[in-house]
């Protein structure tokens, strides 16, 4: 897949150069994640090869602070609350930003919906510098709704990503609208769509990939353990949280109250937690658990089961410097575990995995 990008600047502060460098390694750090198993097998090929559209610089001519005037901003927002305006993005102000003809009316430039509708644009990222000014969610998205026989089911959608403004207009499409933070790296904006990945999960509007994506990354502990929470996401945020004797025991502390799980073994872990993480973020524990991220639905074990391993933060060592700020290493280990192209997993009726990736643009 070769998604078409419009890549826009707001942050005065932020040369058009560090933009296009930013750009280009992003891409180039999703193109490797897409890689299938590709941590073993060199030859895995890039499933999604994004190509940049247009860039757009929409800073303030000799201003070096704060973000543009030509920010999308809501009116009379006090922070922290967020102040971006994702409905402004798709109207004829910013369609003059864009600076797209419409081919049949050349007296008029085509509205993002347009250029959506029409194919030029399939994903949005955008530059702005986090001063406080012009305030966004890291990534939204509004998705269709289809059915378990993926259909689309007439007249239903909904937000699909990490947070959403109840202001955007619904425009008939699928779209991602990425907001990157120029002074942080790579990884930060893996980050962010790693996110989105989650809350497409969350969303509901493919069932099929809300009820494997759920099993990887341990969004359904409730159900796995019997504890009164989902997922590790609803643990104290900055203490260390979890604990393990050993490679096959967690002890999970929740609301003060200590849940011990024997028989202990990791899926596939998510954004903020790898299969061995005490607490959010944390990429440092050199200490084994059993997982079996790179098994997992495959069954390559006597009597086809999925083989569990000692697993470390040393699997994604080698994305330490492709991706290397916020959780990007592991990040673009975890998607290459993810089900792509000639993945090897199996579904519950023993049918090959779909490939995930179509699914961002369905």
């Amino acid at each position: 897949m070769r998604p078409r990008l419009l890549v826009l600047n707001f942050s005065n502060q932020t040369p058009m150069e560090k933009v296009q460098q930013m750009t280009e390694a992003l891409i180039a750090a999703l193109a490797e994640s897409s890689r299938y198993h590709g941590y073993k097998d060199k030859r895995a090929p890039v499933f999604l090869q994004y190509q940049v559209f247009k860039y757009v610089d929409l800073r303030d001519p000799g201003q070096t602070k704060n973000n543009s005037s030509k920010s999308p901003l809501k009116r009379n927002v006090a922070p922290p609350d967020m102040n971006c305006d994702y409905s402004a993005f798709f109207n004829d102000t910013f369609a003059r930003y864009y600076g797209v003809r419409d081919p049949d009316n050349p007296a008029r430039f085509l509205r993002l919906d347009e250029l959506v509708d029409r194919g030029y644009v399939h994903e949005v990222w955008f530059f702005a510098a986090a001063t406080g000014d012009l305030r966004c969610f890291e990534c939204i998205e509004m998705k269709p709704v289809y059915d378990a026989q993926f259909r689309q089911v007439p007249g239903q959608f909904r937000s699909a990503g990490n947070g959403e403004d109840p202001d955007r207009k619904w425009t008939g499409r699928s779209l991602r609208i990425n907001n990157l933070n120029p002074d942080r790296g790579i990884g930060c904006a893996m980050e962010n769509l790693g996110h989105c990945l989650e809350g497409m999960a969350n969303s509901g509007v493919i069932p099929y990939y809300t009820k494997y994506f759920n099993e990887f990354a341990g969004l359904d502990l409730d159900k796995r353990y019997g504890l009164p929470f989902k997922s590790f996401y609803e643990l104290e945020y900055g203490k260390d949280v979890i604990t393990y004797p050993d490679d096959h025991t967690a002890i999970v502390t929740y609301q003060g109250k200590p849940y011990r799980l024997e028989n202990y073994r990791v899926l596939g872990g998510n954004v903020h937690f790898p299969p061995n993480a005490r607490r959010d973020y944390d990429l440092s524990n050199e200490k084994p658990v059993l997982c079996c991220i790179e098994d997992w639905r495959i069954g390559s074990g006597p009597g086809h089961q999925d083989i569990y391993q000692d697993w470390t933060n040393a699997a994604f060592a080698p994305y330490r410097t492709l991706a290397p700020d916020c959780m990007g290493p592991w990040l673009v280990y975890w998607r290459q575990n993810m089900p792509g192209l000639h993945n090897r997993q199996k579904d519950d009726n023993g049918k090959p995995m779909k490939n995930w990736w179509p699914f961002l643009f369905y």
